[in-house]
Order: C-alpha cells, then structure tokens, then sequence
C-alpha cells in the first residue's frame, strides 16, 4: 500500500473519530440542558462509583480504626481538617466510613438490581411470549409478590436467610422482580403484535430468532429504566435493612448500620454521626431517581416528544 493511501486513511479515520466525539459531546450537552436534574444523578453515580473504586486513596483513615485510648481517644471530634465529617462513639472516622460504605450500597445496589431485573424481565418476555397456562401460573406468583410491601418482604426474607451481604443482594432482587417482570411482558405482548413479527413468522423465523432479533433488543429501553430506577430504591432498602439490624454485619460501614443502633441517642451531642450518613443516602437516592426519570423521558418513544 503506498504511503499516501496510508496517509488519505488514517485522515479519514481521524475525522470519523473526531465526528464521533464531537457528536458524543453535543449529545450529551443537550441531556444535561434539557434533563439537569438527570445531569445530576449521572454526576451523582459518576462521583459514587469513584469514591468505591479509590475508597483507599479518598479516605485519610481506617473505617475500622477504633481510638477510644484516653488520653489521645478520637470520641466525638468535630468535622474539622483531620476528620472532614468528624468521629463517631467508638473514635471512627465518619468520612472514611462514608466512602467505604459507598462500595456497599453500589456493590449491592448493582448487583440486586442486575439479579432482579434480569431474571424478572427475561420471564415476563417468556411468559408474554408462549402466555398460556405457564402465563398464567407465573402472573400469579407476581401478584403474591406485589401484595407485600417491598420492605416487608425483604425483611423477611433477610430475618430467614440471615444476615449477610449476598443475602441483602438476595432479598432486594426478590423485590425488584415482579415489577421487571410485569413491565417486560407488557413490552413483549405490545411487540408480538407488531407487523415486522408478523412477517417474521410468514417466512418461517423461529421463535428463538424471533425473540432474540426483535423482542430483546426492543426491550432493552425499558430494561435499562427500570434498572436504573431501581438503584436508588435498592439503596434505600439496603440502608432500611442494615438499620433495622437485618443488613449486612458489623462492623463492615454500611450506610444504614450508621444510624442503627445508640446513634440516635448520640445525635444530639455529636449530630455529624447521623446527619453525615443520612444525608449520603438522601443523595444517592435522590440522585439515582431523577436520573431513571431522565433515562425513562429519552428513552420511551411515547415521550420523545416531550423533550
């Protein structure tokens, strides 16, 4: 090949890069214009996911370091230069503890999330697909499980497994389940009616390529809303478990084991130790439901009108 196709190639391979990116920017430009408020849950998870991955390098002490050693103890300092958020009962400093416990909630948020959506949405996409009696059985069991109100069930669920991290991860995927499940076979049943399966049919596609050529990749929209919906309500009851003494043990820093136990009657000498935690949560929550609601606006054809 002579050096000046080499040349006329990379140029082109340049300029398609550089019209990628600069789409890419001008894309997300308009999100963060038109949606702020899923700006700032996209910042909120780009700001939690570096905390977790550089949690040693964030946080200047140990989360589990107890100093309760008199004359030298740690009890209740103050948010100040050497410890941001101040110090808990036992000495802990509550800042490091926060960025620790951020690993937590993200690695059982996703991961719950992940479980639940998944297996809910690919049984309401089979159950929608063959319906019939199966259908019908597998609707039912849905029904149970929505009757129960969501902390409920996982507290259950966690007070009979016990207390431990993959069963947290357990209990909020049983939750997240059935909603997953009735929304994808909505989806499922609103694409099987659809010309273009129709003449998928007439030409003698089977049902697996019907399904994985146009039932999965014309779900996938609302599969990554109700995920990311989900996150945020998955660290709310991740926090509500641990709070409630059915979460994930001591003395890992869990969000919600922060303000479990003697820290309300610590709250008002010391209030760092609840309203740092609490206010961690608050965010996260906040952050992670405004930006299902932005995903959900640009996602859904029905409400690409509206943006």
């Amino acid at each position: 090949m002579a050096t000046g196709d080499i040349a006329i190639i990379s140029k082109g391979i340049r300029r398609t890069a550089g019209a990628a990116l600069s789409s890419t920017w001008r894309g997300s430009w308009h999100f963060i214009r038109s949606k702020p408020l899923g700006a700032f849950g996209a910042l909120t998870l780009i700001i939690m996911i570096t905390l977790a991955v550089f949690a040693e390098l964030v946080a200047k002490h140990d989360p589990l370091s107890v100093n309760v050693i008199p004359p030298n103890d740690a009890i209740f300092n103050g948010p100040g230069a050497t410890f941001f958020f101040g110090t808990d009962n036992l000495g802990r400093d509550v800042f490091s503890r926060i960025v620790f416990g951020s690993q937590i909630s993200l690695r059982i948020g996703f991961l719950s999330v992940i479980l639940g959506t998944t297996a809910g949405g690919l049984l309401g996409l089979f159950s929608g697909y063959v319906l019939g009696p199966l259908d019908m059985v597998l609707q039912r069991v849905m029904d149970a499980l929505m009757a129960f109100p969501g902390l409920i069930l996982a507290l259950m669920v966690a007070a009979l497994l016990g207390r431990s991290e993959f069963n947290v991860i357990l209990a909020i995927a049983l939750i997240t389940l059935p909603n997953a499940n009735r929304v994808l076979r909505s989806q499922c049943l609103s694409i099987k009616a659809r010309p273009y399966v129709d003449a998928a049919k007439s030409i003698g596609a089977s049902d697996g390529r019907i399904i994985m050529r146009h039932i999965l990749p014309n779900s996938m929209a609302p599969y990554l809303i109700i995920a990311t919906s989900g996150l945020g309500a998955a660290i709310l009851i991740e926090s509500s478990l641990a709070f409630l003494g059915f979460g994930v043990p001591p003395p890992a820093p869990s969000w919600g084991g922060m303000l479990s136990g003697s820290v309300i009657t610590f709250a008002r000498q010391a209030w760092w130790v609840a309203v740092a935690p609490g206010l961690a949560i608050t965010i996260a929550v906040f952050g992670f439901n405004v930006l299902g609601d932005a995903l959900r606006d640009v996602l859904d054809p029905r409400l690409r009108g509206a943006n």
